[in-house]
């Protein structure tokens, strides 16, 4: 393959990585807004839409391991096609964090525990995960490092929240026969997994922002 054709697909890899990272973070913002309005409908939107996220998932898989099986990059380029490799499983597994946003949203009830900022919380991991892709696409380390450092911001949020969740159902003395136990452990049990999901989106940032660390700077500093 010509050396002007090479550079050009591993170009279209970056394109195809980062149009990815724009269907995710739309699905990511979909399955927010379906949770804060409830919105049945919206959810489903976006379990159906996980469909089109392992496709684009498969292509470029596809195409990360034909350009090491044929062009044996190596140095930064290798760096760069390994990274978008391990981006793109980052990425698909947001995806599949938000199509649980849409099966939550089909069943939540947003009035049990109005004090817990789930959307803010939200809000904060897709800035994260903009952040990462951003640092990816303009090969940026200072980036990197600060979507790291708003992890711990998330992860402290996060825990005051689930506190939150728990305090208050140990504290409610309202609570008079098995079905309104029943009907508020179901809506605790969402809340908190919703909680823990959207962590598990902003440590999926990190390790974007981690691959293209490595990737610009041969520093696994974040890798671990």
């Amino acid at each position: 393959m010509p050396r002007e054709q090479y550079q050009t697909k591993l170009e279209g890899l970056r394109d195809d990585v980062l149009y990815m990272s724009e269907v995710v973070a739309e699905r990511l913002r979909m399955g927010l807004d379906a949770l804060e309005r409830q919105d049945g409908e919206l959810g489903e939107e976006v379990i159906t839409g996980d469909a089109e996220i392992n496709d684009l998932y498969l292509e470029l898989e596809g195409q990360c391991t034909d350009l090491i099986a044929l062009q044996q990059p190596v140095a930064g380029d290798l760096r760069f096609i390994a990274a978008s490799f391990k981006i793109i499983t980052d990425l698909e597994r947001i995806a599949d964090l938000a199509t649980n946003l849409g099966e939550y949203a089909k069943r939540a009830d947003r009035e049990v525990f109005p004090d817990v900022d789930v959307q803010r919380i939200g809000d904060d991991t897709l800035a994260m995960l903009d952040e990462a892709m951003a640092a990816y696409a303009e090969s940026d380390s200072d980036r990197c490092y600060a979507v790291a450092e708003a992890d711990d911001d998330v992860d402290a949020a996060c825990e005051a929240a689930s506190d939150l969740v728990v305090r208050d159902l140990i504290e409610r003395d309202e609570l008079r026969d098995d079905e309104d136990v029943e009907a508020t452990m179901q809506n605790v049990s969402r809340l908190l997994l919703t909680i823990r999901d959207l962590e598990r989106v902003g440590d999926h940032a990190v390790n974007i922002a981690a691959r293209s660390l490595y990737m610009i700077e041969n520093d696994d500093e974040l890798l671990y």
